[in-house]
């Protein structure tokens, strides 16, 4: 027997769109031409200007003879080119690769290749860096250069500037929604911590929920104000670079992120939102008497690294930001759990308040599952918050794959889930908490530590401003816990002994650290902690 709604019940033009996040703008463009979509400086873009140069960049791209499934690639900081690529070059077709602004020539290169870039967009910023890498590139990009009036220094190595390179396209460009969502609208790379990067490939099906995701989540209304200091070639922003357009909101660009540009912009622009990770907190809570300012209206701030230390949410409250607890991976296109927040529980005492913000939450509503589970048998763990097992996505905001690397694509998504690499316990109420990176468990004796509880230990400290904490090798133990320490500026002396008994006052011995390391910590451009550089200076 036939099923009576499959029944002259198709699919057509009328009732069927691929979904893209590219409409956003459109819409935005429609609906509020003359609203601010960008400021940088003295530099505003309406709506209605920054469709039209989006549109005047994909032409631009064509007349270059690029077609669908090309790959531009593009090495810039927070500023308005960065966000025109976002939706120029999916326009056309072709495939957005965000570069680090940090990695050296080697780095860069090898994405390059990897990626196959035909066109390279380069800010002047970062010139040398990228014309170092184009000598080890086996196939040279076309390179086009940005010429930031907010920027002096640096050398034009390309055949033609930005500006002159967009005036040559049309500013009615009829740009095609992709005829598959599944099509890829952006390239991003992994930090490859542990050997060459992967490539994570984006569709825009994914990109377009998890956009709207974001809004949803984080509760944000029409026409917001949001503060760039994410990085943008960070999972293409967390999608905030098209989420922004979804609520017709205003990007606020900022080159140089320190303490005294983010307050000053925040009180400039009225700031209501913005991401960033633990490094951007410590420049707002450390910030200066001359670089803090007394904000007009609260700040919802995004953070999705490790949880942050009561300490510092108190003082980010203080300093009038709301921060919000995410989680996720450059595989889940940014953040993907969040959390969410109960209002019985405002009224507990600080210290249970603090062990619920550590958590990371339950899933986005575009996400279709989050588990926590034995990556052996891929049974689901208890949900007693104590059985330690591996967090796994599945849903339409999973990537693609790993480009050139099918091995380990379908390493990554076995057993039809998305395996994230990190440990965590599945408590009673659905929500997940984090408690290591699988590599980064510390086996002591036979018993597993966790480095996030003990580094969560030392952040309780009133001197120290940085913890990370890994194996180093033991005859007896086989492991013991090994603390690298950054000391607040205006720290009392303290010493080894003194943050190891700080410990011991506070958790079970077996878990202190028996090491402690001071100095700097080596950090990525998003803030996240190299463990793998502390590994290599773990004391024999």
């Amino acid at each position: 027997m036939s099923n009576i709604y499959n029944t002259h019940l198709d699919k057509t033009a009328a009732n069927f769109q691929a979904l893209t996040p590219l409409s956003f703008l459109e819409r935005a463009a429609m609906t509020y031409p003359h609203h601010d979509a960008i400021v940088h400086g003295d530099l505003r873009y309406t709506y209605e200007e920054f469709y039209s140069r989006c549109r005047r960049l994909a032409s631009a791209l064509v007349k270059k003879d690029l077609k669908k499934g090309d790959t531009v690639a593009i090495v810039a900081p927070n500023i308005p080119a960065m966000l025109e690529a976002h939706y120029g070059v999916p326009m056309m077709g072709a495939v957005l690769n965000t570069v680090n602004i940090r990695l050296d020539a080697a780095g860069i290169a090898f994405i390059l290749d990897h990626g196959e870039a035909d066109v390279l967009i380069v800010d002047r910023e970062f010139s040398s860096v990228v014309k170092e890498a184009l000598t080890i590139c086996d196939d040279k990009p076309y390179v086009i250069d940005i010429d930031d009036p907010a920027y002096e220094g640096g050398e034009l190595i390309g055949e033609i500037d930005y500006e002159s390179f967009i005036a040559e396209g049309d500013p009615n460009f009829a740009w095609e929604w992709p005829s598959d969502e599944w099509d890829a609208i952006s390239l991003n790379y992994t930090s490859g911590t542990t050997g060459n990067p992967k490539g994570v490939v984006y569709h825009h099906r994914g990109a377009y929920l998890l956009s709207l995701g974001n809004a949803v989540t984080t509760s944000m209304n029409q026409n917001p104000v949001y503060l760039w200091t994410l990085p943008m070639f960070h999972c293409n922003g967390w999608c905030f670079t098209w989420t922004i357009s979804a609520v017709a909101g205003t990007h606020i660009c900022l080159r140089k992120v320190n303490a005294e540009n983010i307050f000053k912009a925040c009180t400039e622009y009225n700031v209501s939102h913005m991401c960033g990770a633990p490094i951007v907190m410590s420049m707002i809570v450390n910030a200066t008497d001359q670089e803090r300012q007394e904000l007009a209206n609260r700040v919802s701030f995004f953070t999705a690294a490790a949880p942050p230390p009561a300490a510092v949410l108190a003082a980010m409250d203080t300093a009038g930001f709301d921060v919000i607890h995410l989680y996720g991976l450059t595989e889940t296109y940014g953040p993907a759990t969040i959390n969410a927040w109960h209002s019985e529980w405002d009224d507990l005492p600080d210290d249970e308040r603090a062990h619920i913000k550590a958590r990371q939450g339950v899933r986005y509503p575009v996400l279709e599952g989050l588990s926590v589970r034995d990556p052996k048998t891929m049974a689901e763990v208890p949900r007693d918050g104590e059985t330690i097992g591996e967090v796994m996505f599945r849903g339409n905001v999973v990537m693609k794959g790993y480009l050139k690397n099918p091995d380990a694509t379908d390493e990554a998504l076995a057993g039809g889930w998305f395996h994230s690499g990190d440990l965590g316990v599945w408590h009673a109420d659905n929500y997940i908490q984090l408690k290591d990176r699988s590599k980064d468990i510390i086996i002591s004796g036979g018993e597993n530590i966790s480095s996030i509880e003990v580094e969560d230990t030392l952040y309780q400290h009133p001197a120290v401003a940085t913890a990370a904490v890994v194996a180093r090798p033991d005859d007896q133990w086989g492991e013991t816990p090994c603390a690298f320490i950054e000391l607040r500026d205006d720290a009392d002396a303290v010493t080894e002994q003194d943050l190891i008994d700080f410990c011991r006052d506070r958790i079970a011995r077996f878990k202190c650290p028996k090491h402690v390391v001071f100095g700097e910590l080596p950090k990525t451009s998003t803030g996240k902690i190299q463990k793998f550089k502390l590994r290599e200076r773990v004391p024999d």
